[in-house]
């Protein structure tokens, strides 16, 4: 948290003052090692009511989308202050139809007592086909929470109704994710961003590879035991989906006429914020063997700089198999920089702002490209674990095939160098798993974040946070003039420690939706004082807020004009 200047190394000078012996035995000693931190959890997933399993309906064959799915949604569908949960679920192939039970999709409310009840029928939240990811924001303005869907060859919006179900407005609506009559695309991830600042929250849709089952290549081997899933060069890549809300519950596909009609990719996961501090939001696509994509928001107008910014291609300029994605300031500096979570051998990317529009690769001398080299990675998030002010990286792990389960990874964040201390979360956290999404709420309203994460034809895991108590803040904010879920306002935290700056989004990681609350730890900070940047350009000031209660803020009717924050 301090506002000291940082210079770092480039992946490449790392590497060459490493081979002279720079730091070297250090960096290996940290990547083995793994001190135990005040980083504590535990899975209640067995005895809390959720008994969600992730369904592939993997049989031999290979289908490519046996192994990408497993987002899932935190949603407080029934507006009463505490989380409750969504997870999405597989289909039949090749059919993509849930024909069984097992395939529904599944809502969990939270009793507000450590327990769960399913209320998937009652709400009408069973889903339609193989399903990938859930977006999570209130579209219609009406302070509900609403669901949008993404899948294979077909995406579904469900409006709250208020009263415990939803209704499937998808064709009236018009964001079925076909841009044209028979078109069938395969979205792995969306994004609520109210990209125009006009109030109502828009979507952008990241699509993945032009496949059916039909035509799905053989890959490995002839023979069932050496077959295997094929590389993503094996297809064509796909567009991005832009849908504008027009404000009386339909939405307009804008994707050509912002300036991204043309973009193509192997889109994975989806990351929104507003990384140069402009007002208006912007976000970041991790991209599968594909270079990734920063669509940087002018004022309404969008453009892909993701290679001019520096976040295209690794330090070495490769690609790399791209899966999770989030913003967060690591170091302290009020500016919000880029993880990028990939698959064992690549090691995850850690992208730092430098503040004029660019990034350089910080992976190296953060300590992520050894702590990362042997994981696979797929849900991540920027958290704060233990309340030290400081964002933790929580990836949840696991291969591509059912040969390589791994244990979920907490890397902590100490001034802005990573350690790995998931040895010491809990006894089972390292338990071995096809892990995939991994949405992150206070779920028992305790004041410290937890974890739900999905595992591939494996139980679902809820992993609660029992670390050592520190000082916190929560916020839930809500629009009048901008949109109502306030998704694109930042707020700006400052106490005797330092500053920290978060973005109000629900979209972070892999398919993920996280609680649209913002989360601030203090730790011994008794109180704080608050700048909260809206999206209509309105600037709220709070001052000596209190530690460790939970606020709901609505945006003010009148222009309250502060000093400016700026990035230095």
């Amino acid at each position: 948290m301090s506002s000291h200047k940082r210079s770092y190394l480039t992946r490449r000078d790392f590497v060459r003052l490493a081979s002279a012996g720079f730091c070297f035995g250090r960096q290996l000693l940290r990547s083995q090692g793994g001190q135990p931190g005040p980083i504590r959890m535990e899975n209640v997933a067995p005895g809390c009511g959720i008994d969600f399993v992730l369904r592939n309906d993997a049989r031999g064959r290979k289908y490519q989308v046996e192994t990408v799915l497993g987002g899932l949604g935190v949603i407080d569908f029934d507006h009463d202050g505490w989380p409750d949960l969504y997870c999405v679920n597989g289909a039949a192939l090749p059919s993509l139809q849930k024909n069984d039970p097992r395939f529904y999709n599944r809502l969990y409310r939270n009793n507000h007592n450590g327990i769960f009840t399913d209320v998937t029928e009652k709400a009408g939240l069973q889903g339609h086909g193989y399903e990938m990811g859930a977006a999570v924001g209130d579209y219609n303005n009406d302070g509900l929470e609403d669901l949008y869907l993404v899948g294979v060859h077909g995406n579904t919006l469900y409006r709250n109704n208020g009263d415990g179900t939803f209704s499937d407005v998808t064709e009236t609506a018009g964001v079925s994710g076909h841009r044209t009559k028979g078109d069938k695309l395969w979205s792995v991830a969306a994004a609520w961003i109210d990209y125009d600042n006009d109030g109502h929250l828009d979507l952008l849709i990241s699509n993945y590879c032009d496949w059916t089952a039909g035509t799905d290549p053989v890959c490995g081997g002839l023979n069932g035991a050496a077959r295997a899933y094929c590389h993503p060069d094996k297809y064509r890549a796909e567009p991005l989906l832009v849908y504008h809300n027009n404000g009386n519950g339909t939405f307009t596909e804008v994707s050509q006429e912002i300036g991204l009609g043309k973009i193509l990719g192997k889109g994975m996961g989806v990351a929104v914020a507003d990384f140069d501090a402009d007002g208006f939001a912007d976000a970041f696509i991790a991209n599968d063997n594909a270079r990734n994509l920063l669509i940087h928001n002018l004022a309404g107008k969008m453009k892909e700089i993701g290679l001019e910014a520096g976040v295209a291609y690794n330090g070495d300029g490769r690609q790399i198999s791209g899966m999770g994605a989030d913003f967060g300031d690591i170091d302290g500096d009020g500016r919000l920089d880029i993880v990028m979570t990939g698959l064992r051998g690549e090691t995850y990317e850690l992208f730092r702002n430098r503040g004029d529009g660019t990034f350089e690769d910080a992976s190296a001398p953060t300590g992520l490209v050894g702590l990362s080299r042997g994981w696979s990675g797929w849900g991540c998030g920027l958290v704060d674990l233990d309340n030290d002010g400081w964002l933790d990286l929580f990836v949840a792990c696991g291969g591509l095939d059912t040969n390589e389960p791994q244990g979920n990874r907490i890397f902590r964040n100490q001034n802005g160098h990573f350690t790995d201390v998931s040895s010491g979360v809990g006894p089972d956290f390292r338990t071995a798993r096809l892990h995939r999404g991994v949405a992150f709420a206070d779920f028992d309203n305790d004041g410290r974040i937890d974890a739900a994460v999905t595992a591939i034809n494996e139980p679902f895991e809820l992993w609660m946070n029992r670390s050592p108590v520190q000082h916190w803040l929560q916020l839930r904010l809500s629009g009048t003039r901008s949109n109502r879920s306030a998704i694109g306002a930042r707020v700006v935290c400052r106490t005797s420690q330092g500053t920290q700056v978060r973005m109000v989004t629900s979209s972070v990681g892999y398919a993920s939706a996280s609680d649209l609350r913002v989360h601030f730890g203090l730790g011994a900070s008794p109180a704080a004082s608050l700048e909260i940047h809206w999206p209509s350009g309105r600037v709220q000031k709070l001052e000596q807020v209190a530690a460790d209660q939970r606020l709901d803020i609505e945006e003010p009717g009148q222009v309250v004009l502060p000093p400016p924050f700026r990035l230095k």
